[in-house]
């Protein structure tokens, strides 16, 4: 999904002081991904308080969720690892962009966004999920390269957003979200970052473009108690999203505190 919302000028009283672009006097920023990432939390929750500060107004809102192309052929829905032509144009001339991904490449059966991965010419029913991320990352990294002027454009993509399903990441093997009171006690957490996150920071790396890396992973997975669990109101244990007010409220201060350097 991506999101993009304006703002008219207001003599420099914003909380966001240089996003005003140019002549236009507006500015613009972008958001992709599965694109619950921080400034969708600008759209609702508790920061409804921010957006009336900020008098923000979405412009479009567009589901990307693995951010490289799903198509629908006769066969079905096709992931296709090396295109990236499905809302990229809206992506173009933007003063910010912030893109996240990885929480839907993990689900499988209902849940499961395709019927078919494309890799190249080769047409799959199933392939291992981290090097599909991989790959469709690295093909958004090559858009990026060859398609965003980063003198004008700062970009962002936003780390990994944990899970806490299986308590043995943190010594409670028993244990998942559920009941949950504490954060972590520590700063060090036990089972380290995800594969994802190692995945990320490869594709980053290899860029020539310069992109940030906003990594709320770490802070993140020490946060086992901030999650709906049990009280999402769908009947599940949810511990991949997160509730509001809360953890993503983090998240945001984070991005603003990056975008005021």
């Amino acid at each position: 999904m991506a999101v993009s919302y304006s703002r008219e000028r207001d003599n420099g009283s914003s909380m966001f002081p240089g996003l005003v672009c140019g002549s236009t006097g507006r500015w613009t920023k972008q958001v992709q991904g599965p694109a619950w990432l921080a400034l969708r939390q600008w759209s609702g929750g508790c920061n409804r308080r921010m957006r009336a500060q900020l008098r923000l107004f979405p412009e479009f809102s567009q589901r990307t969720t693995y951010i490289v192309d799903i198509s629908k052929e006769k066969i079905g829905r096709v992931l296709n690892l090396g295109a990236i032509e499905g809302g990229a144009d809206a992506w173009k001339n933007m003063d910010v962009l912030v893109f996240n991904s990885w929480h839907w490449w993990t689900h499988k059966g209902q849940s499961q966004g395709w019927d078919y991965i494309r890799v190249g010419s080769s047409l799959v029913r199933d392939m291992n999920r981290l090097d599909a991320f991989y790959k469709g990352l690295t093909t958004w990294g090559r858009w990026v390269d060859q398609n965003v002027d980063t003198t004008k454009t700062k970009v962002f993509f936003q780390g990994i957003s944990p899970t806490h399903y299986e308590g043995r990441e943190w010594n409670e093997p028993r244990k998942s979200c559920n009941g949950q009171m504490q954060p972590f006690d520590g700063s060090n957490y036990p089972s380290g970052q995800p594969p994802s996150a190692g995945v990320v920071s490869k594709v980053l790396s290899s860029m020539k473009k310069r992109v940030f890396l906003l990594d709320i992973t770490t802070l993140s997975q020490l946060r086992k108690d901030a999650h709906p669990s049990t009280y999402g109101g769908d009947g599940g244990n949810d511990c991949s999203h997160w509730c509001l007010p809360g953890l993503p409220d983090t998240w945001n201060q984070l991005l603003y505190a990056a975008l005021s350097m």
